[in-house]
């Protein structure tokens, strides 16, 4: 199953470590931690300038429009949706 992450990009929801929101979530580890990802350019910005949550990937990183809350529900009915076709 994938995740929609806007503006036509989405992710194998297996893929997912982390979903967080871009403002709440800057801690010194956090910022670190994308400072080193966007030095290595692992940083996928589709958010139109605009970034409201970040996506931590296993291959890379996505700033994305879409709230990470909003992102997180998508994610949680894709999870149970696959778990009930099992």
């Amino acid at each position: 199953m994938f995740l929609h992450l806007g503006v036509d990009t989405v992710v194998p929801l297996n893929e997912v470590i982390t979903i967080n929101d871009i403002k709440e979530n800057v801690s010194p580890v956090n910022a670190e931690f994308l400072r080193t990802m966007q030095e290595e350019h692992l940083i996928v910005d589709i958010s139109m300038g605009h970034p409201k949550s970040f996506v931590v990937t296993d291959k890379k990183v996505y700033y994305s429009a879409i709230s990470s809350l909003t992102l997180k529900k998508r994610a949680h009915m894709i999870f149970e949706a696959d778990e009930i076709e099992e």
